[in-house]
């Protein structure tokens, strides 16, 4: 648990300008915490997260260039230290699985922020989880569910940020650029992932990530 007197450094991501400073005022606000950074895409997100290491990451789900799941994979595999709240519009099973799957150990709704967001913050910097009660029974629900129907999700967590990149208009060797792999790879889980949702073209892999709520149209 980190020292009371010490300061908490939380670096904010999130595409839209008004998140990020309505979330900058409520941080700045509360006494020991300062932003050490705020970043408008997943990769710069990564990016000042290597650079800063802050003791909290509050990133958006819907992130350009790499989604929020991706980028707290990222974060958590190099920055252990870095707690990370996935902030979102959207409490799909899909993602919050994903986003608890990639290392984040809070979750919280846009709309629920004005009532947990210190909370939430408290309990990252103490080394606590945080889910709202509503959250933690849609997700005990959800493994129930899941433990008796045994559903497994579409795609993959990796082939998802791919389909996303993709759409977003990202060539394959863009790809294996921003997420460290062989453009072969790149290949592989693009063709995986057509096949799963019977896409035919890139055009129907876009309607698929904007029918999905992948990227935002």
């Amino acid at each position: 648990m980190p020292d009371a007197a010490a300061v908490v450094r939380i670096l904010i991501a999130d595409d839209h300008d008004v998140v990020r400073s309505g979330l900058r005022a409520i941080v700045e606000h509360h006494p020991g915490w300062e932003v050490v950074g705020e970043a408008e895409d997943g990769k710069t997100a990564v990016n000042l997260a290597l650079a800063t290491k802050p003791d909290i990451l509050i990133t958006d789900y819907a992130l350009p260039v790499m989604n929020g799941v991706e980028v707290t994979r990222q974060v958590r595999s190099r920055l252990r230290r870095t707690e990370v709240l996935m902030f979102t519009m959207h409490d799909t099973d899909e993602i919050i699985t994903q986003a608890l799957a990639a290392g984040a150990r809070a979750f919280l709704l846009k709309s629920d922020a004005k009532q947990y967001l210190i909370s939430a913050i408290e309990s990252l910097a103490a080394r606590k989880p945080f889910f709202t009660g509503r959250l933690s029974e849609r997700m005990l629900d959800s493994y129930i569910e899941k433990e008796t129907d045994r559903v497994v999700p579409l795609l993959s967590p990796r082939e998802r940020i791919v389909v996303q990149l993709i759409a977003e208009g990202n060539s394959n060797r863009d790809i294996s650029a921003l997420l460290n792999v062989s453009i072969k790879t790149v290949e592989s889980q693009r063709s995986a992932a057509m096949k799963k949702i019977d896409a035919t073209s890139t055009a129907a892999l876009v309607r698929y990530a904007i029918r999905n709520r992948i990227i935002e149209p």
